[in-house]
C-alpha cells in the first residue's frame, strides 16, 4: 500500500532535518498547519502542493501516492523553471518595453548579457 500524502511530506521534511516550524516559515504557514498536513487532517491546495514538490524536487504524483518514483526528470525540472521564468510579471513588463528601446540600448543590453554568460561559466 502506498504511503499517504502526510507520511510522504513528513518523511521528506525530516530527511532534510527541518522542523515543522521552519518548514512552515518557508511557505508562510503555521507550524500547526504543517502538522495537520502530516497527519492527513488537511490538504494543501494545488499551488502549494506544487511548491512542496518543487522544494523537495519530487513529482506531485509522488507526494499524492500515485507513484513510488520520487525523482522529477531533468526535462520536467527544466520545463517548470522555464514556466516560472516566462510567467514572471516583471519579466513580461520588461519584455513588452524592450521593442520600444533605442537600438543602441539594445546593443548594450546584448553586450552585457554576453558578459554575464561568460562570468557564470
Amino acid at each position: 500500500m502506498t504511503e499517504l500524502f502526510g507520511k510522504k511530506l513528513k518523511a521528506l521534511r525530516t530527511s532534510r532535518k527541518i522542523s515543522q516550524k521552519e518548514f512552515g516559515k518557508i511557505f508562510g504557514l503555521a507550524e500547526s498547519t504543517i502538522g495537520m498536513y502530516e497527519r492527513d487532517e488537511r490538504r494543501p491546495d494545488f499551488e502549494l502542493l506544487n511548491k512542496f514538490a518543487d522544494y523537495f524536487e519530487v513529482s506531485t504524483d509522488y507526494l499524492l501516492g500515485r507513484t513510488d518514483i520520487s525523482e522529477v526528470s531533468q526535462e520536467e525540472k527544466e520545463e517548470a523553471e522555464f514556466q516560472a521564468f516566462v510567467n514572471d510579471p516583471e519579466l513580461k513588463r520588461w519584455y513588452r518595453e524592450l521593442p520600444k528601446s533605442k537600438e543602441e540600448d539594445l546593443r548594450m543590453l546584448r553586450s552585457m548579457w554576453e558578459v554575464i554568460k561568460k562570468e557564470t561559466k
